[in-house]
């Protein structure tokens, strides 16, 4: 997918709308996890380095009414982004009027500012996650390009993204969004193979369309996680207590047989009497689970399964935990296809897809041990299933 980046266009002297993707974890008014204001760095580094003005914007958290607003403010946001660039970031506490405006025509060349969250204009009725025409028409005319930087959003049609770009001449695809497309999207188009996914989670129905889509490309799809009991249910054992969509069994029986082999569950479970972090914890046979015990992570013989087909790939996909990682007795199956995804970066590309899967391997400080790790779990999550995502197709061609 050939798109225009910021490379291709001449920043100088220009206005920059640049929309990223702040919408980070508070907690007590404090950044908890600052992952995505590093990841957009490089392209507002960029646009002041080569004397653009940078007018940055993003949404934070759900916004619904007014007593939404006061914890949902990017103040502290922009007070990060001047630490990490080393320089004051002009905030504008509005999204729209003279007051934003006259500040950013008083913006000199290498400045940045940062007005308010986007979705404050979601209260007033303007639906700006609903790409009100005007509203995207208004913010377009505050700058002369527009670079979307945003990948976490680039699944929805929202005014600061697609509406923008349909009122302004040039939107192009910041450095980040750039590398979600390359990473992503070219791996799906041309992996190198073996190609492994691996797919977690609670909900078979969060991910049909994703399972659809990888059976067609991958050599194998391993699944563990809450929705793998859905499948031993459609193959005839009893899942105790364990999560189960028994409206999907269908369809799972369906998608094993569509699979033709390539669908990997591995053969064992640990379980325990409740959802808790100090329940007991017992290994069980996928065709042995008691009924008063639920599976809450993949077993011994299940992950060294899945480890084996791991170390053989060139291409490992990654979307979903393979249990309740955030109960300590119950992260072994995550953490162990995590390292073991990590222990071949160096001979293979290994992508996590964002969500909870980039959340334990950033817990366990494997971070670094992969080729790329999405900044997008809803995006990331339809790209996987083959759609195209309006925040991408409103970027112009080259």
């Amino acid at each position: 997918m050939a798109k225009k980046t910021i490379r291709d266009i001449d920043v100088h002297g220009k206005k920059v709308l640049i929309r990223v993707d702040f919408n980070v974890p508070l907690k007590n008014g404090e950044i908890s996890d600052e992952n995505r204001i590093v990841e957009a760095l490089p392209t507002i580094r960029y646009v002041l380095e080569n004397g653009g003005k940078a007018i940055v914007f993003s949404h934070l958290g759900r916004v619904k009414d007014e007593s939404d607003k006061a914890k949902n403010s990017l103040e502290v946001v922009a007070k990060r982004l001047g630490t990490h660039l080393k320089q004051d970031v002009v905030f504008v506490p509005v999204t729209r009027g003279k007051a934003l405006e006259d500040a950013i025509n008083a913006l000199e060349n290498g400045q940045v500012l940062m007005f308010e969250n986007t979705r404050f204009e979601d209260i007033e009725g303007n639906k700006e996650s609903k790409n009100n025409p005007e509203l995207g028409a208004y913010w377009a005319s505050l700058g002369d390009v527009f670079v979307n930087d945003a990948f976490g959003t680039a699944h929805r049609a929202a005014a600061s993204n697609v509406g923008i770009a349909a009122n302004i001449k040039q939107t192009v695809a910041g450095f980040l969004l750039e590398k979600e497309i390359n990473f992503i999207g070219g791996t799906l188009e041309k992996p190198e193979r073996p190609f492994v996914a691996i797919l977690g989670g609670a909900k078979v129905s969060d991910k049909i369309e994703v399972i659809q889509n990888l059976l067609k490309i991958a050599d194998k799809v391993l699944i563990g996680g809450g929705m793998a009991f859905t499948f031993f249910k459609a193959m005839g054992y009893e899942v105790g207590k364990s999560l189960l969509e028994l409206d999907k069994v269908e369809l799972a029986k369906e998608l094993l047989d569509q699979a033709q082999g390539k669908i990997e569950l591995g053969d064992d479970v640990y379980t325990g009497k409740g959802f808790s972090a100090d329940t007991e914890k017992n290994v069980r046979s996928i065709h042995e689970i008691p009924q008063d015990e639920m599976g809450l992570d993949i077993g011994p013989r299940t992950i060294e399964i899945f480890k084996s087909y791991i170390k053989s790939a060139k291409t490992v996909v990654w979307n979903g935990p393979m249990g309740v990682f955030e109960f300590p007795s119950f992260a072994e199956g995550t953490k162990s296809v995590a390292l073991a995804a990590a222990s071949i970066k160096n001979q293979a590309t290994t992508i996590i897809g964002g969500g909870d899967s980039a959340a334990a391997v950033i817990q366990f400080g494997l971070a670094d041990g992969f080729t790329h790790i999405s900044t997008g779990g809803g995006a990331s999550l339809e790209y996987l299933e083959g759609k195209v995502l309006p925040g991408i197709a409103c970027v112009d061609d080259k």
